[in-house]
């Protein structure tokens, strides 16, 4: 079973929305998901009433248990958990950072959340976790001054995952009715966007596994 986890110490950064996207995508792409939502604000609890479906579980899980219910979703046959964290509360970003195969840190292009990025980064290399970044609710016409300084500030930092995800309706309103944005909108942007996102978190899975059969 693969892990990742959305981690960052801000919020508005779009984690749960990019969770449930993401989510979405893997499951198309035959993944058998769980989602694990470490947010108080049990954002991904409704979205999953709202789905109505149980084709994607999701299950609200303390820091303190999050070892014990990983183990067992592996046994049960999942393949892929994404673990929703909150912005603010220490022990579950550090246990869902410890617990990733990869940890995914989305930011805004703007200073504020560049700031609360290498915070994060920190955190997660104190638990020795893998990461990339994420450029996250970027204009439509990506390519412009703000956009292209925050992706060489995260760049700096370490790794980032492609494309950058742009700030587009299409997301807001597949949230809304309980469905990832390549469910909502299959011929979209936005579906483009997700389907490119998923395939470059695969990427990195598969090289970081790599990696660690050979450190092994």
């Amino acid at each position: 079973m693969r892990i990742i986890s959305f981690v960052t110490q801000k919020g508005g950064s779009g984690k749960s929305t990019l969770a449930s996207c993401v989510a979405a995508a893997a499951a198309e792409a035959g993944e058998r998901v769980f989602i694990i939502d470490m947010d108080r604000l049990g954002t991904l609890l409704n979205w999953s009433k709202a789905r109505g479906e149980k084709d994607i579980p999701v299950e609200a899980v303390p820091a303190g248990k999050l070892p014990a219910v990983l183990n067992a979703l592996a046994k049960k046959g999942v393949t892929l958990t994404i673990i929703d964290t909150p912005g603010a509360e220490e022990a579950a970003v550090l246990a869902a950072a410890k617990a990733a195969d990869l940890c995914i840190v989305p930011a805004r292009p703007n200073a504020f959340d560049l700031w609360a990025s290498e915070r994060t980064r920190k955190a997660i290399r104190s638990v020795r976790g893998e990461y990339a970044f994420l450029l996250n609710q970027c204009p439509p016409a990506q390519q412009n001054a703000r956009v292209e300084a925050g992706a060489v500030a995260l760049e700096a930092m370490g790794g980032m995952l492609t494309p950058m995800i742009s700030a587009r309706v299409d997301y807001q309103e597949a949230a809304r009715n309980g469905l990832g944005v390549t469910e909502y909108a299959p011929s979209g942007a936005a579906s483009e966007e997700i389907h490119a996102l998923w395939a470059s978190i695969k990427r990195r899975l598969n090289k970081l596994g790599k990696t660690n059969r050979k450190a092994a």
